[in-house]
């Protein structure tokens, strides 16, 4: 089989952009490469490889022929352009919270479960941002220690929410430094110089939507729907990169030093901490790494079968296009596109 065909929908936002960065520094082998972004963006031009690509405005004949469709854009609009992308022959890997807790759909951080992709049926979906950082750094020591309860806090940078929403800040942040009045438009209050604990709507339950798919996604990804999670998740005046307070009770107890070496062994994890020396994980390290860095590991003071770590990863990278493409490897890898299955069917049939 030659390089897949591959379509990506929402390629001009945050996510999109980053998606083709990935793509070209991972190598992945593209046969066609298909832009596709809202009629508002159709003809503009961006650079893939040093190759000059228009965008196409999405359409049901974006999808004809394609092997692999990403798609970055609302969960709205997802519900109604995955199931088209699927009747056309693609594999579908989605960005957005459309399919994730859907039992028929896989929610995959390769490195954790990389096997359900095995199952998949058309979708495939990649977790939130949030919660990907937070599992990569929970399960190599869940694998050692069951996890029972994790309270979770996290810093999320405005990225998340897309370039509008960055500009926002840059702008609100030139408003306060020169005394002029803001104006809130992505968000409910002025981020910058502020921090709000508000991360999508509120729930009956006092929870916010983000901080209900911590919970949900952490335990359908580590295949452990036992684990208890509370999270408050809190919008920061970070351009790019989100940040975690993770409190984990152990099964046994679990000594600093034993996580650590734990954590440093696990692929995409790097364990920054060496506090006596002010080294610790911050935003303005992780941007353009796809690792999930790890620190301020300490015994928890409050359980004696608890730590306390601080979790740090760029949320456009490894919290969305890149786990997307990991996905994609996986899949093509094990030969699970839609053609690919198809082929190896009719080689089997013509082998009777």
């Amino acid at each position: 089989m030659n390089g897949p065909t591959v379509v990506v929908v929402g390629v001009t936002g945050a996510v999109g952009r980053v998606f083709l960065q990935v793509l070209a520094e991972r190598r992945f082998p593209v046969g066609e490469l298909r832009l596709c972004a809202s009629s508002r963006s159709a003809g503009k031009e961006l650079s893939v490889n040093g190759e000059r690509l228009r965008v196409q405005e999405t359409t049901p004949d974006s999808f004809r022929g394609a092997d692999l469709v990403f798609i970055s854009v609302s969960s709205g609009i997802s519900r109604k352009l995955a199931p088209i992308a699927v009747e056309a022959g693609a594999v579908v890997i989605d960005d957005s919270s459309a399919f994730r807790m859907e039992p028929t759909v896989p929610l995959v951080v390769p490195e954790i479960n990389a096997d359900d992709v095995e199952w998949h049926q058309g979708i495939l979906s990649i977790p939130n941002c949030s919660t990907t950082q937070m599992v990569m750094a929970l399960y190599p020591l869940h694998r050692a220690n069951p996890i029972k309860r994790v309270i979770v806090d996290s810093y999320q940078s405005v990225s998340g929410t897309g370039a509008a929403a960055m500009e926002e800040l840059r702008v609100q942040s030139r408003q306060v430094l020169e005394g002029e009045p803001t104006k809130a438009e992505k968000y409910p209050h002025q981020i910058a110089f502020s921090v709000l604990p508000h991360i999508e709507p509120f729930l009956e339950n006092g929870y916010t939507r983000e901080e209900w798919k911590m919970l949900e996604e952490t335990r359908k990804i580590m295949h452990a729907p036992e684990i208890a999670v509370s999270a408050t998740c809190v919008r920061v005046p970070v351009l790019v990169g989100h940040s975690e307070a993770v409190h984990v009770e152990f099964t046994h107890p679990m000594t600093p030093a034993e996580a650590r070496e734990l954590l440093a062994a696990f692929p995409g994890v790097r364990v920054v901490d060496d506090p006596a020396n002010n080294t610790y994980p911050m935003p303005i390290d992780c941007v353009g790494s796809d690792d999930v860095l790890v620190g301020r590991i300490r015994q928890d003071a409050s359980h004696p079968n608890g730590l306390a770590m601080w979790v740090v990863s760029d949320n456009l990278r490894k919290g969305a296009a890149t786990n997307a493409l990991q996905i994609a490897e996986e899949v093509v890898k094990r030969g699970l596109l839609t053609r690919q299955r198809a082929q190896k069917l009719a080689a089997r049939m013509r082998a009777r």
